[in-house]
């Protein structure tokens, strides 16, 4: 994929080595309280020393209330952090954020254009860099649980890592499978909008687990076919090249349901699957790609 010189997107936040949970000035255990001996009572001195500590701090626009609870620091502090402050790491880390910065911003092209033309308005997605684990409006997450969007807070979330495993552990090389991954959930935002997610959420509700796994699957491959749309309008800028379609859908095979179950435990349980099939995750992709009409993408009706 021909993607190095062109536009990054500036809806990127970089919070490797960030754990998600608010951080105080005075390093990561926080402030420690001075305990006074007999079984853990405070003396009249410490007491004493604990408000005019308080009001210090008050008086420079800190909270320590607030901080002990696990809250963020006031803007006022002088310590707050910033969502996008910069994260150096090696250079390959940081060619790959430019390559993930990069495929946003052709995602924010093409879903642009796409919702213009139908008089609509596109709400551009973050998307957040972590490493290790992350907390998002969804709840807690880990690398283990690989790339995700959630709708809470119209966010995706990402760990460059994944990219790897894809690679060694799925068999799924090249920057084009890549790409694939972020427009597959960036897909997920658009049915946010759509609002395909807030009625898949609120059907499942009354769904037995095998119902709700056979709808998950519609909606997992309507992304794909979302991702193959974007594909289609990346392939008419001349940014694709030789192969590029081909580790796409490379990648689809190796993740669909059978065959990561296959690969896992040896066999397959139809009942469980959530995303989709390699046949499946293949076909919508394609679909997708090549028509680049949304209206093809409706896989809740019919056959899939």
């Amino acid at each position: 994929m021909e993607w190095k010189g062109r536009r990054q997107s500036d809806n990127i936040e970089d919070r490797r080595g960030d754990s998600g949970i608010g951080r105080s000035p005075l390093g990561r255990g926080g402030m420690r309280i001075p305990v006074g001996g007999g079984g853990g009572r405070m003396s009249i001195g410490t007491l004493v020393l604990l408000v005019v500590i308080y009001f210090v701090f008050k008086a420079m626009g800190i909270d320590l209330l607030q901080v002990m609870d696990g809250g963020s620091l006031g803007p006022s502090s002088g310590y707050e952090q910033t969502e996008n402050a910069p994260r150096q790491g090696s250079p390959a880390e940081e060619e790959m954020k430019a390559f993930v910065a990069t495929v946003l911003a052709e995602t924010e092209d093409t879903w642009n254009g796409i919702f213009q033309s139908n008089g609509e308005t596109y709400q551009e997605p973050k998307l957040v860099l972590f490493s290790g684990g992350i907390r998002s409006a969804c709840g807690q997450a880990s690398s283990a649980t690989g790339p995700f969007y959630c709708p809470s807070d119209q966010k995706v979330y990402l760990d460059m890592g994944f990219f790897d495993e894809l690679k060694t552990n799925f068999n799924a090389s090249g920057d084009f499978a890549q790409a694939y991954v972020i427009a597959h959930e960036v897909g997920h935002h658009v049915q946010n909008l759509l609002g395909v997610l807030p009625k898949f959420n609120q059907m499942r509700q009354g769904m037995s687990e095998v119902e709700a796994n056979r709808m998950s699957v519609r909606v997992e491959l309507q992304a794909d076919c979302f991702a193959g749309v974007w594909g289609h309008f990346t392939k008419q800028k001349g940014l694709l090249e030789a192969g590029d379609l081909e580790e796409a859908l490379n990648a689809a095979t190796q993740i669909g349901d059978d065959t990561l179950q296959r690969r896992s435990q040896g066999y397959i349980v139809p009942d469980s699957f959530n995303h989709g099939t390699s046949e499946q995750r293949r076909t919508w992709f394609a679909r997708g790609f090549e028509s680049g009409r949304v209206s093809s993408c409706d896989t809740f009706s019919g056959d899939i």
